[in-house]
C-alpha cells in the first residue's frame, strides 16, 4: 500500500501547519540532492518530500486530499485527484534555491509564486584539512547579477518612473479560481500584465537598462568556524542574485569539500592516526610522541602493548563551537627487519625465559599442525 503524504512527512494526520512546515524543512536538508549527487535514492526522496509538502502546506488542496483519502474514488466524480500536483517543481533540482531559502527564511515573504527575491548562488570551495578543522578566513570571488544603485533594482529611470501595475495592484500575482462550485482551487500565478513585478516602467535606467541589475565579478570574506567538514556549508544573506522584481538579493551558499590528511583521518570531530611503536617499548612499555592538530604530545604505552590497541587522548581532536573530539591512536609494532645471528639467538632465549610454557603452547600448536596437514597445511 502506497504511502500517504502524511507518513511521507512523518506527521499525524491532524498535524498543525507548523509541525508540516518542520517535517518538511528538517526532511528536505537530509535529502536535498546537491547533497547528494548521483544518488537516485535521495533524489527519489526528496522528490516525494516535494510533492507531499505542496499538497498539505496548502489548506486547500489539503482538504481535497483528505477528502480523497476518506472517500476513495471520489476524484472520478470531478474532482481532479491529486496526480498534477508539483509535477513541475518536482521533475527536476534546481540549486539550493529551491529548498534553502524557505528552510532559512531568506525570501521577502509570500508563498514560492509570490517571492520577489533573486535566486541563491550556490559555489563550491575546497579547503585544507587544517583549515577545515581549526577554521579559517576566505575570499571567494565569483559574478553575479548585482542590484543597480542607479535605479534602486526598479529599473525604472531614477528608481521613480514607473507606475503601479493597475492589473494586480502592485502585488506582481493574480489570483485563478479552478474547480466546481462545492470544491474550489484557488491558484496564483505571476501577472501577466507586469511579468509578476507589481509596477509598469515608463522610462528605463539607462545604467542597466531596465534590468534593476548588472553583472559583476564580486568577492567576499567568508568567516569559516572551525570543524567544517566535507557537504557542509554557509550562508552569506544577500550576495546571491539581484532581484529582477525589485525585491530583495538572494543568498550566497557556499558548500565545502575537504581535502584529506597524509597522517590524520576524520569522523566527525574526531580524529584518529596510526601510530607506530617499536617493539622494546611495546613490550616494555614506555613514552612515546603522538601528532596533534597544534603540536605532539607525550603519551604513555603499557607494557606488553599489541598492534591494534588504540589509546584515547581526549581533547585533542577538532575543538570547535559545534563540539570536542578526541584523537585515537591505533597501535603498530614495528619489528626490526633484519637481525644478526646473535640477536635472533638472544630473542629466542629470551622468549623462552618470559614464558615457556606460552613457548611450549605454541610449538606444540605447530606441531599438531604439521602432523594434521603435512608440511604444506594449504594443500588440503
Amino acid at each position: 500500500m502506497a504511502k500517504t503524504h502524511y507518513e511521507t512527512l512523518g506527521v499525524q494526520k491532524n498535524a498543525s501547519q507548523d509541525e508540516i512546515k518542520s517535517a518538511y524543512r528538517k526532511l528536505a536538508r537530509q535529502y536535498h540532492p546537491d547533497l547528494h549527487p548521483n544518488d537516485e535514492e535521495c533524489a527519489k526522496k526528496f522528490k516525494e518530500i516535494n510533492e507531499a509538502n505542496e499538497i498539505l502546506s496548502d489548506p486547500e488542496k489539503r482538504k481535497q486530499y483528505d477528502f480523497e483519502l476518506e472517500h476513495p474514488g471520489a476524484s472520478a466524480g470531478g474532482f481532479g485527484g491529486f496526480g498534477g500536483f508539483g509535477s513541475s517543481g518536482s521533475t527536476g533540482f534546481g540549486g539550493f534555491s529551491d529548498i534553502f531559502g524557505d528552510i532559512f527564511g531568506s525570501f521577502s515573504g509570500g508563498a514560492r509564486g509570490q517571492d520577489r527575491s533573486g535566486s541563491d548562488i550556490t559555489i563550491e570551495i575546497e579547503l585544507s584539512f587544517l583549515d577545515a578543522a581549526k577554521g579559517c578566513r576566505k575570499d571567494v570571488t565569483y559574478t553575479r547579477k548585482e542590484p543597480c544603485t542607479a535605479c534602486r533594482s526598479t529599473g525604472a529611470k531614477n528608481g521613480t518612473a514607473y507606475k503601479t501595475c493597475d492589473k494586480c495592484n502592485g502585488t506582481g500575482t493574480i489570483q485563478y479560481a479552478s474547480g466546481n462550485s462545492i470544491f474550489r482551487t484557488i491558484s496564483t500565478r505571476a501577472c501577466d500584465k507586469c511579468g509578476g513585478k507589481g509596477k509598469i516602467i515608463l522610462e528605463s535606467c539607462p545604467s542597466c537598462g531596465g534590468k534593476g541589475y548588472s553583472r559583476k565579478s564580486t568577492t567576499v570574506r567568508l568567516d569559516i568556524p572551525a570543524g567544517a567538514d566535507t557537504g557542509s556549508y554557509m550562508k552569506k544573506r544577500g550576495f546571491g542574485e539581484a532581484s529582477t522584481l525589485g525585491g530583495e538579493a538572494g543568498d550566497l551558499i557556499v558548500v565545502f569539500k575537504v581535502q584529506p590528511h597524509k597522517i590524520f583521518k576524520r569522523k566527525n570531530y574526531d580524529l584518529y592516526v596510526d601510530l607506530p611503536v617499536d617493539f622494546l617499548t611495546a613490550a616494555l612499555g614506555g613514552k612515546v610522541k603522538v601528532p596533534t592538530l597544534d603540536n605532539t604530545v607525550e603519551i604513555d604505552i603499557p607494557e606488553c602493548t599489541q598492534t591494534g590497541k588504540v589509546i584515547t587522548v581526549r581533547g585533542k581532536g577538532i575543538n570547535s563551537r559545534y563540539g570536542n573530539g578526541n584523537l585515537y591512536c591505533t597501535v603498530f609494532v614495528e619489528v626490526p627487519s633484519k637481525l644478526s645471528r646473535t640477536q635472533k639467538q638472544k630473542l629466542e632465549d629470551f622468549a623462552k625465559e618470559v614464558d615457556i610454557k606460552q613457548y611450549d603452547k605454541m610449538k606444540k600448536y605447530s606441531d599438531g599442525v604439521q602432523s594434521l596437514y603435512g608440511d604444506d597445511p594449504y594443500k588440503k
